[in-house]
């Protein structure tokens, strides 16, 4: 994220984004303002993804499960900063995973070479003039490392490397390792595990020629092509208007039942494999909504009208992420949970007892 110069309000692409650190470091950055498109090509691992960006509450984020040819295709030139953490042969791995050491030989080294400039293409293609793409590898091989850098940067004069800060026990790219070594490979960086804490790993920052524009061609303005009206969610207005210290504004969208607020100048997702359009807000129901596990995430207990904040020492901590009931006395309604001021899910008081609405699937159970 620091050697991307992330800022507030950028547009920025992860293409191969889980299980989602990376990307937890990209939102950070960007403050909840601007877009962060998350992409991962295996669906488990996307969904691995999703959760990860949920549970971190991060509320501008369009998670994908997509080729990146197709995003390319899609959302040309819109994305000022764009990260390529590549796949790879894995050879900064195999003193941490034995089956990495195993699966390895130089087949795999070729096909992670081609399969790395493909995602490099097509990174290129999404990021605006003026933008600058990291690229990153956890392996040794000169092939997928100083060589892929040299034959990109050969079919693309547009681009040149820049220069990025060393630290302690980080060494140079090493010209002499590939056949035709671009200018400035010098510039890249090897992280070897004899210097640092630390595996294996490659990354080289380049830059597109150009001036980075501010002003973005959004696709949507309250909705996705068609867009919905405020009658549509009224149910979510009305759940706003009762339990939130300031209503959510900006863009909605809806899938199904489902409503999403999405991110700031959203591009078009058409036709294109969507986990998650933005920030999920639950589930419109008749005459009622709903809240999600996300939307809870997402809110601070000072954005919320009623809160359960409990110290992370209470036995009622145990019980809620276990999916129990808890009583306590308050205005009936919906309750954000909260433990030492971190917000960790809903309930819904009523009589006394607080309806427990934690998702099952991460219940405790013990």
């Amino acid at each position: 994220a620091a050697l991307l110069d992330v800022q507030p309000g950028m547009r920025v692409a992860d293409l191969c984004a889980a299980p989602g650190g990376k990307t937890s470091q990209l939102a950070a950055a960007l403050q909840g303002q601007g877009l962060l498109l998350a992409n991962e090509f295996v669906a488990a691992r996307a969904e691995i993804l999703r959760q990860n960006l949920e549970r971190m509450g991060v509320t501008n984020a369009v998670i994908t499960n997509e080729d990146t040819a197709r995003l390319a295709a899609a959302m040309p030139g819109q994305f000022d900063r764009v990260l390529v953490d590549a796949p790879c042969s894995g050879e900064g791995m195999f003193r941490k995973e034995a089956v990495a050491a195993a699966q390895h030989n130089n087949a795999l080294v070729a096909h992670c070479a081609e399969l790395g400039a493909e995602i490099l293409e097509n990174a290129a293609a999404l990021l605006a003039p003026g933008g600058v793409l990291v690229y990153s590898t956890c392996t040794f091989a000169p092939a997928e490392n100083e060589g892929s850098i040299s034959r990109f940067l050969e079919r693309h004069p547009e681009f040149e490397l820049l220069p990025a800060e060393k630290k302690d026990g980080m060494m140079p790219g090493v010209p002499a390792w590939t056949e035709h070594p671009a200018d400035g490979l010098e510039h890249t960086i090897r992280l070897w595990p004899h210097h640092l804490k630390g595996e294996g790993h490659y990354l080289a920052v380049l830059q597109k020629a150009g001036v980075l524009s501010r002003t973005y061609q959004g696709y949507c303005r309250n909705g996705v092509e068609k867009g919905i009206s405020e009658k549509e969610c009224k149910e979510f207005f009305a759940f706003a208007e009762e339990n939130l210290v300031k209503n959510i504004t900006g863009s909605f969208l809806k899938f199904g039942d489902q409503l999403y607020r999405m991110p700031e100048g959203m591009p078009s997702i058409r036709n294109l494999k969507v986990l998650r359009p933005g920030l999920h807000l639950g589930t419109l129901k008749k005459n009622r909504f709903e809240p999600s596990h996300a939307l809870a995430l997402a809110l601070r207990p000072d954005q919320v009208k009623h809160v359960c904040n409990l110290e992370s020492d209470d036995p009622q901590v145990k019980a809620y992420l276990n999916g129990q009931t808890l009583n306590m006395d308050g205005e009936k309604g919906w309750y954000l949970v909260a433990v030492d001021g971190y917000s960790i899910g809903w309930g819904k008081l009523a009589g006394g007892i607080l309806k427990n609405h934690y998702p099952k699937g991460l219940r405790k159970n013990g």
